[in-house]
């Protein structure tokens, strides 16, 4: 309680350190800037009078994060020359309005009063320029840091589709927003996250067609966010979500604008973090985790097909060695006797039981999987490559693992590959671990144990409070044409029921009138 209350005191303390409001005296406001900042070298102060007249006033920004060029010639030139042409105002109440609203051409232009308006304006681009003898200042938007272009992103790439990802830039991630969604209700809700960093956080949604109890349980989360900083959306994701002991991702997060802007119209919202080019999708379901925009831009057979296939590969990449394990190990009887034959003749001169081999090899891929990564991409695919098939060769004629085993590692990772979400793929990688542990003890009872509470676990998991194993349970049967089968576009007119969208009919009509 003593440490509560002193923290709460602290907090208290430097909030009001931080809410200093300005005095009349230039000098004095300054310093107390500099002290607050402690003279960092990157603090630019340049002090002028106005021309013709006796105003004092000083321009304050940081380098790097402003537009030198934008602050010459639209602020203090035009401050400077102004006074050639028109006769200013002695009185600086006057003067300061007649800057404000008359002189300065900054588009984003707001004023301060505090010495918080001041610091957080200048740490996030701004200028702020004093007047001698005013305790308010102006705070102009001149942000000019170096940022990315737009290029394909390198998490989700499509052989059909826009070839456009987000940036670290959040003005640039919400233009292209903007782009795929014209419509006047869409909105960008601005917070800020960090107690230090402050960063900003934006939420889009599309209003009139999100439900309102999930925008007001998004913005309730993002209200008792208190850290430190925020320097990924991981942050935000792992502070929000519903069950942080689950293995499974409660938020999905993308690169790409045209999934952020699909998911906004079907009724949810994205959050984009500024310093980050990943968007966090809210809510988010276990069926959008087998799902792709290319799904949407080919025909509705190749769609269907490739989702059929996805859940497949999740099949596969959970189950495939955990059932090698079993059977080879507990239930040598299910196996057909030729295939029987073929796999103990395939396995003799191997010293471990299936359950060690599977996990070697296991943890081996992973590793070769974690170093590719890591690597440059060039290398990276080239280590990839080579040492699995030098150190499957190697392990075989070692007789350490069997060639089957061999086989069935590398289609588990294949498999795992397939899923476009990869923070679910990693999900699945780390239940494998468990099938194949259950499997070792049980057989396929232990495989059928674990199944169970997984999906005990996953009925009982929720996104923002939508049930996370939605449409399958609670059934939405209509939203079922999106999800293992994709409809033809035509058919797919209704937004998703789970989401209880205020609108639930999509504009997407499919060329059909309604």
């Amino acid at each position: 309680m003593k440490r509560t209350r002193k923290q709460k005191s602290k907090k208290t303390e430097t909030d009001e350190d931080f809410s200093i409001e300005l005095v009349k005296e230039l000098d004095k406001n300054l310093d107390n800037l500099k002290k607050m900042l402690e003279e960092p070298n990157d603090l630019v102060v340049r002090e002028f009078t106005i021309r013709g007249s006796k105003h004092n006033c000083a321009v304050v920004y940081i380098d790097g994060l402003v537009n030198k060029e934008l602050i010459d010639n639209t602020i203090i030139k035009s401050v400077q020359v102004v006074n050639e042409r028109k006769e200013l105002p002695e009185e600086k109440t006057e003067l300061f309005n007649e800057l404000y609203q008359e002189i300065i051409s900054v588009s984003d232009i707001k004023k301060g009063n505090t010495l918080d308006d001041v610091s957080n304006g200048i740490l996030y681009g701004s200028t702020v320029l004093y007047i001698d003898g005013l305790d308010v200042v102006i705070i102009m938007d001149t942000k000019g840091w170096e940022s990315r272009a737009i290029e394909e992103p390198m998490s989700e790439a499509v052989i059909r589709g826009p070839r456009e990802g987000f940036v670290e830039n959040i003005r640039t991630n919400m233009v292209l927003i903007r782009r795929n969604i014209q419509d006047p209700n869409l909105r960008f809700k601005t917070h800020h996250v960090g107690r230090r960093s402050k960063k900003v956080l934006v939420v889009a949604y599309l209003a009139g067609v999100i439900h309102p109890d999930i925008l007001k349980e998004i913005t309730r989360r993002l209200k008792s966010i208190d850290m430190d900083a925020a320097p990924e959306s991981g942050y935000i994701e792992q502070w929000i979500e519903d069950s942080y002991l689950s293995p499974f991702p409660q938020l999905f997060n993308t690169e790409r604008p045209d999934k952020a802007s699909a998911a906004i119209l079907q009724g949810k919202a994205v959050i984009i973090l500024d310093g980050t080019p990943f968007v966090l999708v809210a809510p988010s379901t276990l069926g959008n985790a087998f799902q792709s925009p290319e799904d949407y831009y080919e025909r509705w057979t190749i769609g269907s097909l490739v989702r059929f296939l996805r859940y497949f590969a999740a099949f596969i990449a959970m189950f495939l060695p955990a059932l090698y394990i079993a059977l080879v190990s507990y239930h040598q009887g299910m196996i057909p006797s030729k295939l029987a034959f073929s796999l103990a003749s395939t396995r003799d001169g191997v010293p471990f039981p299936a359950f060690v081999e599977a996990m070697m090899m296991g943890v081996t891929m992973e590793l070769l999987r974690e170093a590719g990564a890591r690597l440059p991409k060039t290398i990276g695919q080239t280590i990839g490559i080579v040492g699995g098939l030098v150190i499957g060769e190697a392990a075989v004629q070692a007789s350490i693992v069997s060639p089957v085993m061999v086989i069935v590692v590398a289609l588990t990772a294949i498999a795992s590959f397939s899923l476009p979400a990869y923070s679910v793929a990693i999900s699945f990688r780390l239940v494998r671990f468990f099938f194949m542990f259950a499997a070792a003890t049980l057989g396929l009872y232990g495989i059928i144990l674990v199944y169970i509470m997984i999906n005990i676990h996953i009925v009982n998991l929720k996104s923002i409070g939508v049930p996370y194993s939605t449409p399958f349970a609670p059934t939405f049967l209509k939203d079922w044409l999106d999800l293992v089968f994709r409809a033809p576009i035509p058919m797919l007119t209704k937004r998703p029921g789970y989401l209880k969208p205020t609108d639930r009919t999509s504009a997407d009509k499919g060329g059909k009138e309604k």
